[in-house]
Formats: C-alpha cells, structure tokens, sequence
C-alpha cells in the first residue's frame, strides 16, 4: 500500500465515503448534467450502485416534497427548482435586479449618458468623488458599457446600453431630456471663494 502522504489530490480514496451524500455533494457543483459512468468515476463506487442511488435520491426527494428534485435530462442528471416554488426563486432574482439606484449611482450614471463615451476619471472628476465601484455597479447591471478607449489617455470609455433605453422607456440618446433648464441659473450660484 502506498504512503498516504504520497498521494495527490486525484488519488483520494473516495470509496470511504457514504454514495448518497457523495453523489449529492458532486451534483451540487456541477455546471451541467453529468451521467451515472462520470458521477461513479468522481465518487468511487460501481456505475450501477451510482444509478440506483441516484433513481433513489430523485423518488425521496419527490417524496418528502423539497424545493429541488433531480432530473435525468440530456444523458445526465441535474438538480433543477420544483416547479410549485418556482416563482420564490423568481422573485428573489428579479428583486435583486429592480432593487433602487443610489443617489451616487444615479449621478453616475446621468453624466455617463449625457457625456459619452467618457472615462472614470472624467466621471469622477465632474461627481468629484471616485466613481470606480459605482462604474462597476452599472456595468454588472447592464446599464453602461465598455466602449473603447480614450486615444490620448488609454482609459476605458463607457456608455450607456440599449437595456438603458429600454430602462429609461428612451427610443433613442436623442430623448434624452435637455439638460440646460435643469440647470440653476449663474447669478443663482455662489460663488466660489479664490485665491489671489
């Protein structure tokens, strides 16, 4: 028998351990459907005791009436939502995605539609704060995007997408309201105090 401090990661006996809980735990972490041949070879035990346990999880799921069961599709078996509770999984994920702008994000994301393509450093330089998590926020909502990068500088640029549109319920940038009257007036805004 070899010494078990020789041994690599790929080399674990894994017929130590419990089918069932093995088989769960794999299927857990897969990506896509794996057959019963892939799923015996991951946990150590005979392809057919690995079918069965695998017919037996699914009915004892079914049975006891949880919230996942497992499914053979596609020459594999996956975990997949029950369908009677769908609609929790649904509504967390879509609160997720409606869940409100900051006022930060909000600013951010206004001057990134009225001045691109435009950089961070510009966005941060017109908000006068650092915009870097608030560009990240946009972009991992779907609301701005890469466009480029800026030719003297080599910073990324951004602009807003057509999902942004659709958000705004704009056909085009060119809905855009005008800016200017939003605007105070310059006799309306103190001025600034100067050196010199």
């Amino acid at each position: 028998m070899t010494d078990p401090s020789l041994r690599g990661p790929h080399e674990l006996e894994l017929e130590m351990l419990d089918l069932r809980p093995a088989v769960e735990a794999v299927l857990m972490v897969a990506d896509q459907p794996l057959d019963h041949l892939t799923l015996a070879q991951a946990v150590g035990h005979p392809p057919a005791d690995v079918e069965e346990a695998l017919h037996a999880l699914a009915a004892e799921y079914d049975e006891q009436g949880r919230g996942f069961e497992l499914r053979s599709i596609a020459g594999g078996w996956r975990y997949y939502t029950r369908e009677s509770v769908a609609r929790a999984v649904e509504r967390f994920v879509l609160d997720g995605q409606q869940a409100r702008l900051t006022q930060a994000a909000l600013e951010t994301l206004a001057v990134v539609a009225y001045r691109q393509p435009v950089s961070r450093s510009r966005v941060s330089a017109i908000r006068g704060v650092n915009v870097d998590g608030v560009v990240r926020t946009l972009v991992a909502r779907g609301l701005i995007e890469e466009a480029g990068t800026d030719a003297e500088s080599g910073a990324i640029l951004y602009r807003t997408t057509s999902y942004f549109l659709e958000r705004m319920g704009l056909g085009s940038l060119d809905e855009l309201p005008e800016i200017a009257p939003m605007l105070p007036e310059l006799d309306e805004v103190e001025e600034t105090p100067t050196d010199g």
